[in-house]
Parts: C-alpha cells; structure tokens; sequence
C-alpha cells in the first residue's frame, strides 16, 4: 500500500514530545508529567493497538520531506538540550518535576535524537551528517559517528563488533564493552584510513568529538554552574546507554558465518532483530527496521521495509529494550528465539 503523505505520521510522532518537552522544561507541573506519559505509556499503548504496514515503490520520490524533517529534530535537539539542563538545575522546580523532566528528555534523546542522528551520519550529504554528528558530541558520544559506519556495519553480528551482544551476556556487562569497545575500534579504523588515504596531517575526528564534548561542559556550567555540569553528564550518560541498549537488542545472541579467515557471510535478515509496531517506528524514523537498514545502510529510513523472513521481536524496541534491563526475563524471553534462529541458519546453509 502506497502512502505518499506518510511522512506526516514520522512528523506527528517525532515532533510532539519537542512542544511537550520545551512546555514541561519551562512550566514544569502537568507538562512534565505529559511528556514522559507521551514517549512511555502512549507510545507503548499506540503500539498494540494499530499495525501499519508500507511499501514504498519510490522512497525517494515519495517523501520528500524526510532530510528536512531530520534537519527540524537535530535542531529542535540543540534547543531542547540546553533548555532541560537550565531547567534541572535552576532550583525552581520540585524533586518530581524534575524527575519527570529528566527521564521524558532523556528517552526523546535516547530514543528520537539517536536514532535521528544515526540516519543523518548515514546521508550523502555533508551537512547532514556533520549534524547528525554534533547530535552525538552534545551527547558526549560523538566517536559513535566514527565507530557506527566504520566498525559497527562491517562487523556486525561477529565476535569483531563491540556493539554485537553474544548469546548469554547482560546488558550490564555490555554495556563498558560497548561505550570502551567502540570508542577504541572507532580511532582504530579511523586512524587505518586516514593512513591509507594520506590524510595524516588533516583535523581528526577524533579531536573534534573530545574538543567539541569539552565545549558542551563549559555550556553547561555557563548554563547551572557545576550542578548543571552534573545534570547534563547523567542526561547525556542516560541518552548514549539507550543508544547502546538498543545495539544490545536488535543485535543479541545473532551471528554470521565466517565463511574465511576474517571474511563473513553478507548481513542479512537474521542477522538484526526488527519491530514492526508502527507507532514507536514512527517515533523512531524506522529504526526498528533494522534488517533492512544493515543490508542497505544508504537507505532512507522511510524506505525500510520489514518482511516474515527477518528475525522478529515479540514485543517493540523501547519494551524489550525494558526487558533487557532485568537479564533474567531478557534470556528467558529471548534465548529460545535466538536458538530458533540458529536452527534456521543451519538448515539454510544445510539446503545450500
């Protein structure tokens, strides 16, 4: 089924906390509580109750919009970021209010400026991924540009990918792996490339992702004095280990085959957990569609597709990214859905 207007749902959904969480940094009270209440129990209530299924002929043709709505988030981000560090640790608003504050920005950060971020650094276009880029330096997470592109879509779902959870690890352990993981495999591979291309003597990356998160602390403090340098490290600290929750979902227990040395068979759609559930895909610009995006990263989000062959999740991305919190309902839940997934691989590879 065509949708050319479907954009407009992407927009509805990633949008509407931006009000919510602007009204509730400055008023506090009911609008604290409306906007967690919009990224946890709507979200997750909207999720069951319709399943919205597309296949777009044209993804190009037909939305349009999709870069300029990735411009508007990224944007609405460095507003909304600076705006919940002021209003966490300007003293004016009671204990619930700012839990409420901290929690509804971190999960728009987590959850919508991350996966925003990730299809910008994904683009052709230079400005958008410079954005998408600054995204994860206002989240101190910005080797992710690097490590995402460079490690992560090379390697993933191999032993070779920090970001790639085993069968049988918790998240908690994951966790440093991942952040450290990256943050080391990300200069590796930057470093070989630059080698390579005799870029040696131009700016590295690198130096911008640490400069640039040196520069965000200085504004937080410019922003709320040492509290406010507080406040924005949990914010920021809380946002980037949803980032890497999510890696830990879409990506766990699944692996590829080492067809050689080093050499692994292509990604395919048993090599990624998906989601279906329309509204959080909105929410999240198709980020549950995760397959896909492995198989073509130059997608644009509004173009993934989900099909019956890709490995499924039982229940959307922010739930089962809840239920990896407590690690023995996660491999209860998920370590049979992994077998059954090995099984198929062998009986695949057994028919080739």
């Amino acid at each position: 089924m065509k949708t050319p207007h479907t954009i407009r749902y992407f927009s509805i959904a990633a949008l509407t906390p931006v009000g919510l969480l602007a009204l509730a940094s400055i008023f506090g009270g009911i609008w604290s509580i409306a906007a967690l209440a919009y990224i946890t129990v709507l979200a997750f209530s909207l999720d069951q109750l319709v399943a919205f299924a597309r296949s777009p002929e044209n993804p190009q043709a037909e939305f349009p919009d999709a870069n300029a709505l990735s411009v508007v988030l990224a944007l609405s981000h460095f507003a909304l970021l600076p705006l919940a560090v002021w209003a966490l640790s300007n003293g004016q608003n009671v204990w619930w209010e700012r839990l409420c504050i901290f929690f509804a920005h971190g999960l728009f950060f987590g959850q919508v400026s991350n996966s925003n971020a990730h299809e910008m650094v994904h683009r052709a276009d230079a400005t958008l991924r410079r954005l998408g880029t600054w995204v994860y330096i206002s989240l101190l997470f910005g080797h992710h540009a690097t490590a995402h592109v460079k490690v992560h879509h090379v390697y993933a779902a191999t032993e070779h990918d920090p970001n790639s959870a085993p069968l049988g690890m918790s998240y908690y352990r994951f966790l440093p792996r991942a952040w450290i993981g990256s943050f080391k495999a990300g200069l590796a591979a930057e470093n070989a490339m630059r080698r390579k291309a005799g870029k040696s003597g131009d700016l590295h990356p690198y130096v911008l992702y640490v400069g640039g998160g040196l520069a965000c602390l200085i504004l937080a403090y410019v922003i709320g004095a040492w509290e406010g340098v507080f406040k924005y490290v949990l914010l920021a600290g809380y946002s980037s280990a949803q980032l890497m929750l999510s890696d830990y979902v879409q990506h766990y227990g699944l692996r590829r085959r080492e067809i050689a040395k080093g050499v692994f068979e292509p990604v395919g759609p048993l090599h990624s957990w998906n989601a279906p559930h329309w509204f959080t895909s909105f929410m999240m610009l198709n980020a549950p569609r995760h397959s896909d995006h492995h198989s073509h990263p130059m997608k644009p989000y509004p173009a993934l597709e989900i099909t019956d062959e890709m490995a499924q999740l039982p229940r959307s991305l922010p739930a089962m990214a809840t239920l990896a919190l407590v690690p023995t309902l996660w491999r209860r839940v998920m370590d049979p859905r992994v077998a059954q997934i090995v099984a198929r691989q062998t009986a695949d590879s057994n028919a080739q």
